[in-house]
């Protein structure tokens, strides 16, 4: 991506709702010319979609937690996703370094949600034990930036993972 697909897509991170117009005239384009670059960054998938950001509590979600996953075995990410997809409050799975073997984030409506959840986890046949962490504040939460160190190519900068609550 150079650096003005760069910009553009930093403009669209702050304001997803953002006219090819207004994105031009902050980086120097027609509406047609950052139309196209959008289409082709969609195409090529380095833009993957447009969401927006919703407060969780408005959707019911009262709850959020971590849940750290030890599997027994190797474990590929192509069966995490079938084994856990269908557990609705799981919003984001990770395969993660260190002793977990993944990591999900559940938001849920109240803890009686969470711990029904952590059992439907724990029934798979793949899953040893799981470690969960209920969320007290969010400090933070923002999406990554373009153009931020860990955007770069070969960058060593550690990646954004700050939590979304999308829908």
């Amino acid at each position: 991506m150079d650096a003005l697909n760069r910009r553009i897509v930093g403009h669209l991170l702050r304001d997803g709702r953002a006219t090819y117009a207004d994105i031009g005239a902050e980086v120097g384009l027609s509406a047609p010319a950052v139309k196209r670059r959008v289409d082709v960054m969609l195409a090529r998938g380095e833009i993957t979609g447009f969401t927006v950001r919703v407060a969780p509590e408005e959707l019911g979600w009262g709850v959020e937690a971590y849940v750290e996953l030890f599997c027994r075995g190797n474990v590929s990410p192509a069966t995490l996703r079938r084994d856990l997809a269908t557990i609705p409050e799981i919003v984001r799975v990770d395969t993660v370094t260190g002793e977990a073997d993944a990591m999900v984030q559940i938001m849920a409506g109240g803890m009686a949600d969470v711990e029904r959840t952590v059992e439907a986890i724990r029934a798979s046949a793949r899953v040893d034990k799981t470690r969960t962490s209920l969320v007290m504040t969010r400090v933070i939460d923002r999406p990554a930036r373009a153009g931020s160190p860990a955007a770069e190519p070969g960058s060593t900068a550690p990646a954004a993972t700050t939590p979304t609550s999308e829908a």
